[in-house]
């Protein structure tokens, strides 16, 4: 039996809520429930599926269910120190957008083929064209929220593997201005290791701040470690040369 099998339909229904870009509040709001029921059957779902994240548990779920973790939402939803640098910044946590050629075949007796290739646009996280009808804005925004989740989430993963060097490395030139690579190697080594092993991580906030110079996407998960710690890590990432990358963190 599948792992997944042992999850609810409830349970099933909010991990896929997860998967479209949202987090335990807009669930909450998508749903008509509290955001104290979602947490509940999201720490459910990660127990019966041994992982410690919902974005993960969630992925699992999409993997056992034959979808591919590429494709786009369904429906739209709230959806890279650099939990980096993955996925369309179009729903579903990244970066760039692709779409696979459409292959529209025959109508009646005349067979005719029409391929219809989509366009990169590297310039924006909200170039995200596709073959008619266009992604609406809404989609578009939804897209980058749930890639600059991931890149956020990625980047997290770095630092709580100890890997310093490729953390740092997701991290843009803001960043770099104010910390060398040494620096920052040497800070998370002091600050990380004694927090002990990730417990939990949970999505907990998604916004655009439209500060300057281009403004940059905050994204907040909440945490808590085997050390008895836990806290709130906040991540600002800016779009740089196609790409999130994480411009400040802060830890509460």
């Amino acid at each position: 039996m599948s792992p997944s099998a042992a999850l609810t339909e409830k349970e099933k229904q909010t991990l896929r809520l997860i998967l479209r870009g949202h987090d335990a509040k807009s669930a909450a709001r998508e749903l008509g429930l509290s955001v104290h029921t979602i947490n509940e059957r999201l720490r459910d779902a990660r127990r019966k599926l041994g992982v410690t994240s919902s974005r993960e548990a969630a992925r699992r779920l999409l993997a056992e269910e034959g979808q591919s973790l590429e494709a786009p939402p369904e429906t739209l939803g709230d959806k890279a120190l650099g939990d980096a640098l993955s996925g369309v910044p179009a729903a579903g946590i990244a970066a760039s957008a692709t779409r696979r050629p459409l292959v529209l075949a025959t109508i009646g007796v005349l067979a005719m083929s029409l391929v219809l290739a989509a366009l990169f646009l590297p310039a924006s996280p909200l170039s995200l064209l596709a073959p008619a009808p266009a992604i609406s804005a809404t989609a578009a925004a939804e897209s980058e929220a749930a890639g600059a989740a991931r890149a956020a989430e990625d980047f997290l993963e770095l630092i709580d593997d100890g890997r310093w060097a490729e953390s740092y490395a997701a991290t843009g030139a803001e960043f770099h201005r104010l910390n060398t690579l040494e620096r920052w190697s040497a800070v998370s080594a002091r600050l990380r290791p004694p927090l002990g092993k990730l417990v939990t991580r949970d999505l907990v906030g998604n916004e655009w701040v439209p500060a300057p110079p281009a403004g940059y996407r905050l994204i907040k998960f909440r945490s808590a470690y085997a050390g008895g710690v836990t806290q709130t890590e906040s991540i600002s990432l800016a779009w740089e040369d196609g790409a999130w990358k994480v411009a400040g963190i802060t830890f509460e």
